[in-house]
């Protein structure tokens, strides 16, 4: 697998787009209220004005409002993950690294938690968990440079020291937090949805998403450098503070915008860049597109099943952890990964 060609590539992308086409047709379908494809066609071909007929508003509802967002947000959102935990593995040479080590998840949940605790509403809280995703990763990076230490170990250990600070501050406001309220809907966000996400919320973090990823992907070669190590990153003509802090300011970008919409979603920035090397090997110039591509399948097939295996929506995070544990030992199983 590792030995794939470059046309192989290629046609391996293409066909990973079409099929992450085809499964958004399928969710676009799929609900309480069923849809055909032949009528999610129709649908979209009168909105752009391309086929002369009535509408259904029931149709159109359904689509453009309730499925359509969510189904954007959920490629947005697989894809950050995915890339953003395939760029931490390889920069920090872990296979056990995901995208919030450095704490911009539990960052996220603080500034979430404090925006709900204040009442701001719903479109500042996504600022304060955006804010405080990237304050936490801030801390992270700055208390190498306090302690006059920049090597990975210290750059790790900040980011155990700045989740477990997140962690008691989150503790105190829900501790502060109303029982019947406040508290149930921090408790919700932590877990993870993306029912409530509009089209409005999309295009305002979509520019900083795309820019992050632009920035990743440009990055690939060098972190493929990275991940030799930093004596022969170094040799080879590497600046491996400017690059591993770009790289880093990117995943942060696209874990703290991810989360600032949709909560907490565990496993998808872990697992998914483990298949996508099983698929395509670890040169990051071809993994982190294909990386990007199954996250956005992945998200899109669990935020489907969270909404019509029950009455009542599930939580993401609890599907994630059914679908993504289980998975990652297989994963391991397969590879014989030696962790050390």
């Amino acid at each position: 697998m590792n030995n794939i060609n470059k046309w192989n590539v290629k046609w391996l992308i293409l066909v990973m787009t079409l099929l992450l086409g085809v499964i958004a047709l399928l969710a676009l379908c799929i609900g309480r209220y069923w849809i055909s494809p032949q009528d999610v066609i129709r649908v979209f071909l009168i909105k752009g004005k391309m086929l002369d007929q009535s509408l259904s508003g029931m149709e159109e509802s359904v689509i453009f409002t309730l499925r359509l967002p969510r189904i954007l947000a959920a490629i947005l959102i697989g894809s950050s993950l995915a890339l953003s935990g395939a760029v931490y593995q390889g920069i920090f040479r872990n296979p056990l690294v995901s995208p919030d080590m450095l704490g911009v998840s539990a960052g996220a949940c603080v500034g979430a938690a404090a925006g709900i605790l204040l009442g701001v509403g719903s479109q500042l809280v996504q600022l304060t968990a955006f804010l405080g995703g990237l304050v936490a990763v801030w801390l992270a990076m700055f208390i190498p440079k306090l302690v006059r230490n920049n090597t990975m170990i210290i750059l790790v250990l900040s980011g155990v020291i700045v989740g477990g600070l997140m962690t008691a501050i989150l503790g105190m406001i829900k501790y502060m937090a109303d029982a019947e309220t406040e508290l149930a809907e921090i408790t919700y966000w932590q877990m993870g949805s993306i029912a409530k996400v509009s089209m409005t919320d999309l295009v305002r973090i979509f520019p900083v998403i795309l820019f992050a990823t632009v920035l990743l992907l440009a990055l690939s070669w060098q972190i493929n450098i990275l991940s030799l190590g930093v004596v022969e990153a170094k040799t080879l003509g590497i600046n491996v503070t400017r690059v591993r802090t770009l790289a880093i300011l990117g995943a942060t970008l696209l874990t703290a915008s991810s989360v600032s919409i949709c909560g907490t979603v565990g496993w998808v920035g872990l697992v998914i860049p483990h298949l996508g090397r099983m698929i395509i090997g670890d040169d990051n110039r071809r993994l982190l597109p294909v990386a990007c591509l199954l996250g956005a399948i992945f998200m899109i097939v669990v935020d489907t099943l969270a909404r019509v295996l029950t009455s009542a929506e599930l939580p993401l995070s609890i599907l994630t952890g059914l679908i993504g544990a289980p998975f990652y030992v297989l994963l391991l199983l397969k590879q014989r990964t030696r962790l050390v």
